[in-house]
């Protein structure tokens, strides 16, 4: 059996406050083969970008990885010196932030800011990048490449300056794609020209992608494997078809239960009670107990593990 690609391992990130420690991300662990796509899946504050940035060490202050490791092709990414990890990132794993146009430098020209980084990268010539920078373009369905080569962030549509940032991430031709969120804010249209736009490259490049989002429909036929989280852990990881059929965690059933369908009663939209806590206000045991409905005392008594149900599926409920 192959080793996978990516590896994350008991990944623990903590904010230090005034008068103590508290944990964003709780003793996370996945698993990323070559050519694949997982989706990580949760609702707002439940971890999922901070997941991210810790395994490009892009974390912002005062947050730290306490623990863990983050295995590529071997490697620890952890353990690596600050030189040795901005040569993985953007070059090897590449990122797509949640907003581009704060992701974008709005002083300077989308083609300079894509040139720059083929020439940090890879190391070729200014006429090279443009070039390069031209079919990289084109290829993410930006029309009239020449035209637009000079062109401002602010110049851009929502969905055009997704497409850039697309463009910026793969012009090193990364083996890992990070997308967080990749389709906020825009509308539904756009949304799927975006999520195609990436299976399409993927599929082209046997790239390995990360798809962040709080909504099941995306990842319903993009992603392969699904990790879905809730406050600072994951409660339950498979096959995305072992956990659309057989999802076993009372949160996952939440999520599902949520989504809107054809012909359901006129004002009936079912919804999770509650609201996800805080990292600093986290409830005993397990975290989900205050908004489940089969929960129990016992559920108060300690920290529930990740329980393995099958050889695709794992889930954190001491009911299942």
């Amino acid at each position: 059996m192959t080793s996978p690609l990516l590896e994350v391992i008991n990944l623990n990130v903590s904010f230090p406050q005034e008068d103590e420690i508290v944990y964003a991300v709780r003793d996370v662990s996945f698993s990323l083969e070559k050519g694949r796509t997982l989706g990580l899946v949760g609702e707002s504050g439940c971890g999922k970008s901070v997941t991210a940035f810790s395994l490009l060490r892009l974390l912002a202050s005062p947050g730290r990885i306490d623990s863990g490791s983050v295995l590529y092709q071997g490697r620890d990414l952890l353990a690596l010196s600050e030189n040795e990890i901005r040569k993985v990132r953007g070059k090897e794993i590449g990122m797509i932030f949640q907003e581009p146009m704060t992701s974008l430098n709005p002083v300077f020209t989308i083609g300079f800011q894509i040139t720059e980084s083929l020439r940090l990268h890879l190391g070729v010539s200014a006429a090279e990048a443009k070039e390069m920078t031209m079919d990289l373009l084109s290829s993410v369905g930006i029309p009239n490449p020449q035209g637009r080569f000079n062109s401002y962030p602010h110049e851009f549509s929502g969905g055009m300056r997704q497409r850039v940032m697309i463009a910026m991430a793969l012009a090193p031709r990364p083996e890992v794609l990070i997308a967080d969120e990749p389709t906020t804010a825009l509308d539904v249209t756009i949304q799927a020209q975006i999520l195609d736009l990436l299976l399409k490259i993927q599929s082209e490049r046997e790239m390995s992608l990360i798809l962040i989002t709080h909504d099941l429909g995306i990842v319903a036929n993009t992603a392969d494997s699904l990790a879905i989280m809730y406050a600072g852990e994951i409660v339950e990881t498979g096959t995305t078809a072992m956990v659309f059929e057989k999802a076993g965690h009372p949160y996952t059933r939440g999520l599902f239960d949520a989504i809107p369908r054809m012909g359901s009663a006129k004002g009936k939209l079912k919804t999770i009670p509650g609201t996800v806590p805080t990292i600093s206000k986290r409830p005993r045991g397990c975290p989900f107990h205050p908004r489940c409905g089969i929960g129990s005392d016992e559920c108060l008594t300690a920290a529930v593990p990740l329980r393995e149900s099958g050889e695709t599926h794992a889930v954190r409920c001491i009911k299942y």
